[in-house]
């Protein structure tokens, strides 16, 4: 679950995106302050805008707006006083940890990418880097699926040229940490860092 507020470009809405994939087709329904946005062919609900938001959770962020239990329970009884039967399953586990690159193949279907096996900590993922600087051994900045770069972009489940790829390895750029140089490939940790634990600019 991701949740955004932009008070200045949006106005006093809530952005709470539940899906990290888009469906074909949404449906909009609204109960009260809240409009939920289903997939049409499931029903399923997807997303949905919290209108008049200050008034049901205290927000100091702008922008991506940081998970917190205390938040989660705020929009939960903010969506019972809107008459809206949702039960929100949120995860707090850090989406941006240290991993280590177990191995890295070719791409079969592409030159420039490798196949690479990383472990995060509780578990190790595939995911399909485009990196030249890569190598087996190193502790790499992953984005977990889940994960809003300071792009807005949202990392998801993907297929690359035909292959899984679940998350990303970083680059200091991506990250917007300071001093980064442009194309200087993904951002190479030192031994100090700790698989798995949270990364922290």
């Amino acid at each position: 679950m991701n949740i955004f507020y932009n008070e200045n470009g949006v106005g006093e809405v809530l952005l709470v995106q539940i899906a990290l994939t888009k469906p074909e087709t949404v449906a909009v329904e609204t109960k009260g302050d809240v409009a939920l946005v289903q997939n049409e062919e499931t029903k399923e609900v997807v997303a949905f805008n919290m209108f008049n938001a200050s008034s049901y959770v205290e927000l100091v962020d702008n922008g991506e707006v940081k998970l917190t239990e205390e938040l989660v329970d705020q929009i939960q009884k903010a969506l019972v006083k809107n008459n809206v039967e949702l039960e929100l399953d949120a995860d707090f586990t850090p989406k941006f940890v240290v991993g280590h690159v177990l191995s890295i193949e070719g791409h079969p279907n592409a030159d420039r990418l490798n196949v690479c096996s990383i472990d995060v900590g509780n578990e190790t993922l595939q995911i399909v880097c485009g990196a030249s600087n890569i190598a087996a051994g190193q502790k790499v900045v992953v984005a977990k699926v889940g994960a809003v770069m300071p792009s807005g972009m949202v990392i998801r489940d993907a297929e690359l040229r035909g292959v899984a790829s679940s998350g990303m390895v970083c680059s200091a750029t991506e990250l917007s940490l300071p001093d980064a140089v442009e194309n200087t490939g993904i951002l190479v940790l030192d031994d100090k860092f700790v698989v798995g634990e949270s990364f922290v600019k």
